[in-house]
């Protein structure tokens, strides 16, 4: 993984983590402050700011590569702010790895992002166009119009982050963040957490932070003022500030001490906009206890690799339109297509959407190709690998079949990877 160190080597070590698509670079205009009371780590993502394009499949696998860098270098135990994705693997640590955590921030997370679909068909965006739909729509996503508009250069130096990460590293991530969801395991998150976002937050804006604070128990409330997703970009004294007053309290042997006041470091503020009030950090919620999660049968299992495959939206229609005459068959279609062939480890998603893009067009059955072709472009075929799958079966099931397919397959490729505008 690759990392870098700021501060004193004898101080505490503070983990500071990046949002998807950016490098530690987005940090910078912490370091100043953060640095004279901790010793920093900073680290990139894979495939991000030159780093190696070892690209991890998930959330989970992101901390443990983190940890091994940090138990190669010694570091036991650490304070740790993360980022969006970046406070994914803070709270993902502090579930699996509760001794190591000393105190937590998230910063613009969310305990699930958005939707596995979103998510999924960004992976497909990239994959069939590259980095530039979402270079070109960083700057949206990211800071508030008004930031946007008076700091060129800025944007620029976003959007650049942006076009240099690898691009399978990318894909990677955003599967991971698809998978990632611990709404239900909140309530075991045991350390002192602060939730900060930016008031205009338009990615995990403050419903989103509102459900972690609800959640956690021990977890407190941040609200920014005139920032958007990238907050230590666009207010950096106000999180700087923020972040002080968490940590220094954080790892005070007394957690449940009032926050201090302390002496104000002057915070290299972003030249476009004033220095807003620290937004105040409101109590910690109380919480019921969480309730333990059920374990998994063929038929969850089916459901949950049958929205991974085919996508939320098309899972809830059917179960919409499902009723007492047909639910039985949907049952066994998601316990024994879904929880039983698709689960095997055999063969890929990719071979399995090649065999049964084949099969639908084989027996004529298209009413199930639209699905399926959106499910081989999220299980990682490409639209001009789809093509040939089609070309294949022009020559053993007739072109007649082969040309109704590529009707059907064309209309979808459309939608999936076009760009947003």
């Amino acid at each position: 993984m690759q990392y870098r160190f700021d501060g004193p080597e004898d101080a505490p070590v503070l983990v500071i983590g990046p949002s998807l698509g950016t490098t530690w670079h987005m940090w910078d205009r912490q370091i100043p402050e953060l640095s004279q009371h901790w010793r920093i780590f900073r680290y990139d993502l894979p495939g991000h700011g030159g780093a190696p394009a070892h690209a991890a499949a998930s959330v989970a696998e992101l901390g443990d590569r983190l940890l091994a860098t940090l138990d190669g270098l010694g570091v036991q135990r650490f304070g740790y702010a993360g980022c969006s994705i970046g406070g994914a693997v803070g709270a993902d640590l502090a579930l699996r790895h509760p001794h190591r955590v000393a105190s937590l921030a998230l910063v613009a997370s969310s305990p699930r992002f958005g939707t596995a679909d979103e998510f999924r068909q960004r992976g497909v965006i990239v994959r069939t166009n590259g980095l530039e739909p979402m270079a070109r729509t960083a700057p949206e996503r990211w800071f508030t119009p008004g930031f946007a508009a008076a700091q060129p250069a800025i944007v620029e130096w976003a959007v650049q982050m942006v076009r240099t990460t690898d691009p399978g590293c990318y894909i990677a991530a955003c599967e991971a963040l698809a998978a990632f969801d611990i709404r239900g395991a909140l309530g075991r998150i045991g350390v002192p957490t602060l939730v900060l976002v930016g008031a205009e937050d338009q990615v995990t804006g403050p419903a989103e932070a509102r459900t972690l604070v609800a959640g956690i128990p021990d977890a407190r409330l941040a609200l920014v003022p005139g920032a958007s997703h990238l907050a230590p970009v666009e207010q950096p004294a106000a999180v700087s500030d923020l972040l002080l007053m968490h940590f220094s309290t954080a790892w005070q042997q007394d957690t449940s001490a009032a926050i201090p006041v302390l002496p104000h470091i002057t915070a290299p503020a972003a030249p476009s906009t004033p220095f807003v009030p620290v937004a105040e950090i409101a109590p910690a919620a109380a919480t019921p206890d969480a309730v333990a999660p059920t374990p998994d049968d063929r038929y969850e299992q089916g459901t949950k690799v049958r929205r991974e495959v085919l996508g939320d939206a098309h899972v809830d229609a059917v179960n919409d339109t499902a009723d007492a005459f047909t639910e039985d068959f949907q049952e066994l279609v998601t316990r024994y297509a879904w929880g039983e062939v698709w689960s095997r480890d055999g063969l890929d998603r990719r071979t399995r959407s090649v065999i049964t893009l084949t099969a639908l067009v084989t027996s004529g059955h298209l009413e199930g190709l639209a699905a399926h072709t959106r499910a081989a472009l999220r299980n990682g075929l490409t639209p001009a690998e789809i093509k040939e799958v089609l070309l294949q079966t022009a020559v053993y099931c007739g072109i007649p079949a082969a040309g109704a397919a590529f009707a059907v397959a064309q209309k979808v490729i459309q939608e999936e990877t076009t760009p947003p505008a």
